[in-house]
């Protein structure tokens, strides 16, 4: 019988798994952003020659993870609070299209999770669990998009989503921001229950400007 790695290499390249595992380094944390790439030591750690590791860089570099510096290396992305702004910006008018395509075809059930997570986050928020909460609001946005029924739009948010990661603006949900933002959450949901897509696509879109915001005030950029 195939042993499972055979199997996975029968579906994914090995350029493909290996850029997959560097990614997940990088959103891990074990890389920083601004720390430099080193391409012996990720054929050391995978096992395999530069040519697939070189493969695997170029396509995280399309990805917006990592940037190569003419005569000093590939490093992982470090992204100015400007930058990140302007990635807020697409990502709202992404999140606002998934809202309005989700109140258009919700489900009573897809609306009951919805309210699920909704009512998991004002509970963290009463407890004070932020990680909780960080976890409620992660998943809620997730199925927002996973649930809008368009692929593409999945992916760019998705990309969009990793590449905000490296900025690990996490200060920013904190304390009373938890509480805005859940209340914003609570209008989202509502207004996909009512299936009103107008009202979904503007609170879906408000409510990730007011994130913007937020990054701008905390960075002294507005």
């Amino acid at each position: 019988m195939p042993t499972p790695a055979i199997e996975l290499l029968k579906s994914r390249s090995l350029p493909m798994l290996i850029e997959e595992e560097i990614q997940r380094v990088i959103l891990s944390g074990e890389y920083a952003p601004g720390d430099r790439i080193n391409e012996k030591e990720l054929t050391l750690r995978f096992g395999t020659s530069r040519g697939p590791i070189r493969e695997a860089l170029r396509s995280l570099e399309a990805s917006g993870l990592i940037e190569q510096i003419p005569n000093r290396g590939v490093f992982v992305r470090k992204l100015s609070p400007a930058q990140a702004a302007h990635i807020y910006e697409v990502r709202a008018f992404l999140f606002a299209l998934a809202g309005r395509l989700l109140a258009v075809r919700a489900t009573a059930e897809e609306i009951a999770t919805l309210r699920g997570f909704v009512t998991a986050m004002d509970e963290a928020i009463a407890a004070g669990e932020t990680e909780r909460y960080l976890r409620e609001n992660f998943a809620l946005h997730e199925f927002i998009v996973a649930h809008a029924a368009n692929p593409v739009l999945a992916a760019q948010y998705l990309s969009l989503i990793k590449q905000l990661q490296l900025y690990r603006a996490r200060s920013l949900m904190m304390g009373r921001s938890m509480q805005e933002s859940n209340r914003e959450h609570h209008e989202m949901v509502e207004a996909i229950a009512a299936h009103d897509p107008d009202r979904a696509q503007a609170a879906h879109m408000a409510h990730v400007m007011s994130a913007k915001d937020r990054l701008l005030a905390s960075s002294n950029l507005a």
